[in-house]
């Protein structure tokens, strides 16, 4: 049908065509759903007070092959079909289809296709980088090059296990970004979690930087102070996170201070200096473009830590020596024994494993909760056992020389459960063996930092140095949390966080949806919306944020003009 003719018979409807280009030619193919299309045309009818939505497609021109789009550049995200999409999203256009919404499992369609070409291109950029800024090759630097070289300090505590290894993977994900060296800082001479985890040897700790830095005569002989430079993510009037140009920073070490998810690395990707957006962009691509955003914690995770001899004894223990589980699902359910939450996590694994095509096994699942009584729930009150295997860290009846006593405090028992601290490592790593899919589910937050780290490095291991992955990470939804449609989903680290403005629909039913193992740290995608909260703590950061997420970045140039360069240094005494 002409696009006049079209246009012709839509009274009282303002309609209008977007049209993309590339390299001269006056036609895009763009791949969606394996399907190839021309032009398209979005239609919004102004009468009345409802929008409706009508997209038809005009004919395809006949044009050689080489003029479609390589599959390297295609995506099965809307933000690829249209390259100004921010323009359109930002006119309130993008309400495409029969309603102004989606659906969890409408928005995760982005992220079924697998992202292996991109997450073994960033493996093999954190392969180089330690390679060359490794402690092994670093520390063999003659004194004047060693001297003038870079750092960057990962530092936790043993709070939360998802919010604390954020930190030192957003102090290793900026270190990849300036091109520095990572150290990890120890406590009383240990390492974070270190009784639990080990830690690769491309990393230094503070104390060996000091004995070099005296030992070389950094300072003796050529002048030059242990200066470490810090950056407080968590105070937005001082963060130099958007406005700052880090590359030129002249300290040895740089400490990018509560990075407790996966959000403030991501920052970097709308700093105003243009060498920072394309480190940034190099490392995590593009952030409008969902469907192929890679694996980046995962990968780092995969180069950094490992579990100690312990609690590898007892993932272990609970595999009997078999193969690892094909399936991995976690429970975050503080004490709650909802009945609803276990249903739906069941449903969502019968469709997991119809699509894995493990229905003629019957496939091991390793269950992981904070809470042992929905365990025990799926295990023997619910029919699992008739299409599944089920694998349970059951600690009371491990023997081995695994630390005893460790309970939680009163004060997090609510927060992470009954069990001693050390049983939370031993299912980490048990999930992360799963060799398909891992899916998370709660009472209230779904895709906690927890369950986002046990998806990455699963989906990590699973993926071979030439090859492709079917690893697929999944989120449960019990439909009471979907009332208000991604609405309570607000923790600012959560993994649907981004969708949980007004473009996800209400009162949905159940939901068993693909989820990006690299969270979004932005409201580029044309389905994502922010929650007011979220405009505002944004603005506190100087970043004029739309209702419908697009940056404002004159208003953002502007801020960065008149903010106080706040510089936070402190001396070490050799």
């Amino acid at each position: 049908m002409a696009i006049s003719s079209l246009m012709g018979k839509m009274k009282g409807c303002f309609c209008f065509a977007l049209f993309a280009s590339f390299s001269g030619e006056n036609e895009v193919r763009w791949r969606k759903e394996e399907e190839l299309v021309t032009e398209t045309i979005i239609c919004f009818v102004c009468s009345g007070d409802w929008f409706g939505t009508v997209g038809a497609f005009a004919e395809a021109l006949d044009a050689p092959a080489s003029s479609t789009v390589p599959l390297s550049r295609a995506s099965s995200s809307e933000s690829t079909l249209f390259p100004h999409a921010r323009a359109w999203k930002a006119s309130g256009g993008r309400h495409v289809g029969e309603r102004p919404c989606k659906t969890v499992e409408e928005m995760g369609e982005d992220f079924g296709g697998g992202v292996g070409k991109e997450s073994l291109r960033v493996r093999r950029i954190i392969q180089n980088h330690f390679l060359a800024n490794g402690a092994s090759r670093v520390r063999d630097l003659p004194p004047e090059q060693f001297c003038r070289h870079g750092f960057v300090l990962g530092k936790a505590s043993e709070a939360g296990f998802g919010n604390e290894m954020y930190k030192v993977l957003t102090a290793a994900a900026l270190s990849i970004m300036l091109n520095r060296s990572l150290i990890i800082s120890q406590t009383r001479g240990k390492y974070p979690f270190g009784d639990y985890i080990s830690y690769s040897n491309f990393t230094f700790t503070v104390k060996e930087i000091k004995h070099l830095w005296r030992h070389k005569g950094c300072e003796s002989k050529y002048g030059r102070k242990l200066v470490i430079r810090i950056d407080d993510f968590m105070k937005p009037v001082e963060t130099n996170v958007i406005c700052s140009n880090w590359k030129k920073w002249k300290q040895p070490i740089i400490w990018f201070h509560g990075t407790v998810d996966s959000v403030a690395a991501q920052f970097f990707l709308k700093n105003i200096h243009s060498q920072m957006r394309t480190a940034a962009l190099n490392l995590f691509s593009d952030p409008q473009v969902l469907g192929i955003r890679p694996n980046v914690f995962g990968e780092l995770m995969r180069v950094l830590i490992f579990p100690s001899e312990d609690v590898e004894a007892a993932v272990n223990w609970v595999i009997g020596g078999g193969e690892n589980p094909d399936i991995s699902l976690h429970m975050r359910m503080l004490m709650n024994r909802s009945g609803r939450a276990v249903q739906a996590m069941l449903r969502c694994l019968k469709k997991v494993i119809r699509s894995q095509h493990l229905m003629s096994s019957r496939p091991k699942v390793v269950v992981v909760s904070d809470t042992p009584v929905v365990v025990k729930s799926i295990m023997y009150m619910s029919n699992i056992s008739k299409f599944a295997e089920v694998l349970h860290f059951d600690y009371d009846k491990f023997r081995g020389s695994m630390f005893k006593g460790l309970r939680i405090t009163d004060s997090r028992r609510r927060d992470w459960g009954t069990a001693p601290r050390w049983v939370a490592f031993v299912d980490f790593f048990l999930a992360s063996r799963a060799k398909y899919a891992a899916i998370s589910g709660a009472h209230h937050r779904v895709g906690t930092t927890y369950a986002q780290l046990i998806a990455a490095l699963a989906a990590a291991y699973n993926l071979g140095d030439k090859s492709s992955s079917r690893f697929t990470f999944l989120s449960s939804f019990q439909s009471n949390l979907l009332i208000d449609g991604l609405k309570n989903q607000g923790g600012w680290g959560h993994v649907w966080n981004r969708y949980a403005g007004p473009l996800s629909c209400r009162n949905q039913g159940n939901q068993c949806a693909f989820t990006p193992v690299l969270p979004s740290a932005w409201w580029d995608g044309l389905w994502q919306s922010p929650i007011p909260r979220d405009i505002n703590r944004l603005a506190s950061y100087g970043i004029k944020l739309s209702a419908l997420g697009t940056v404002d970045e004159n208003s953002l140039k502007k801020h960065c003009k008149k903010k106080k360069n706040v510089v936070r240094t402190f001396t070490f005494k050799l």
